[in-house]
């Protein structure tokens, strides 16, 4: 199994961020985990009709299907390695075991046109 499937199922199970939970996460991932956690906490995960964003303190990241817009995931991460995630994308996979996802009744896409 891997560590990711390991800390998502656990935290699936116990449905809240618990220290055990929380240590695996930061094991796995290091700061990039830390700052998960962090947005997670402080509610920037929002799903839209079309998009999951992860809210960042400069600009709004998409999150679909494991992948982010990020330069992180864009130049620093193998892209072939499952395992390397960036903070954005563990906070997509935290939230919603957790309850913690802002949901939007509406598309992204027409959001994004008044940003």
């Amino acid at each position: 199994m891997s560590i990711v499937a390991e800390w998502t199922d656990a935290l699936a199970e116990a449905g809240e961020l618990t220290p055990a939970v929380v240590d695996r996460i930061i094991e796995a991932h290091g700061k990039r985990g830390r700052r998960a956690i962090e947005a997670v906490g402080e509610r920037r995960v929002k799903e839209y009709r079309d998009f999951t964003v992860v809210v960042g303190h400069t600009e709004e990241y998409v999150v679909e299907d494991g992948a982010c817009t990020c330069e992180d995931s864009q130049y620093n991460l193998d892209a072939d390695d499952p395992e390397e995630l960036c903070w954005h994308v563990i906070a997509a996979k935290i939230a919603p075991r957790i309850d913690a996802v802002d949901h939007h009744d509406m598309w992204y896409s027409d959001v994004r046109e008044f940003i």
